[in-house]
């Protein structure tokens, strides 16, 4: 079931998601509907908090060649447990704030350790555009948004965007 996505600025996107205890069927349901929700976007990644569920559990799915496998995968309490030294600047957006994008410097390799849908433990090391990815949704779980890397004013700029972008959705769905 597609879900709808919270859009900037809403106190939900800013605070932070409790860890979740165990896997249950819900939260398996709740994976598959964020997987849904977030390839009709279409994105590359999702976060509860972004469909007001405040549980740490993120989506993703970073293969984009065409006629390639997907590779979603669904991770409950994702933890960045090392990260390189090295830095990548990717051009960043979010599906909390439409058509808006920004370079963002991160580390350019991360080991991120998670519970998969079953409740087992997951280490894998990411590069490239799945470290980047990884990395901007553990930061929603932190009611942390790709802005928050930005310089205030060009911050402010955006959020004023997002507010108007707000008022005319609400005044196309009256």
């Amino acid at each position: 079931m597609k879900r709808p996505i919270l859009i900037h600025p809403d106190p939900r996107l800013k605070k932070v998601a409790d860890a979740v205890p165990d896997i249950s069927d819900e939260l398996r349901a709740l994976a598959d509907d964020m997987l849904e929700t977030m390839y009709a976007a279409p994105g590359i990644g999702l976060a509860a908090p972004q469909v007001g569920i405040g549980r740490r559990l993120i989506v993703l799915d970073c293969i984009k060649e065409e006629g390639a496998e997907p590779r979603p995968l669904a991770m409950f309490n994702p933890v960045v447990v090392a990260s390189s030294d090295e830095r990548n600047v990717y051009e960043e957006g979010c599906l909390s704030i439409p058509e808006i994008y920004a370079d963002v410097e991160r580390p350019a390799e991360v080991t991120v350790e998670w519970m998969d849908r079953d409740g087992a433990a997951q280490r894998e090391t990411f590069d490239g555009l799945w470290a980047t990815c990884v990395q901007h949704e553990i930061d929603h779980l932190d009611g942390k948004l790709f802005i928050d890397y930005l310089r205030p004013l060009k911050r402010q700029m955006i959020t004023r965007k997002m507010v108007k972008l707000k008022r005319e959705l609400a005044r196309e769905k009256a």
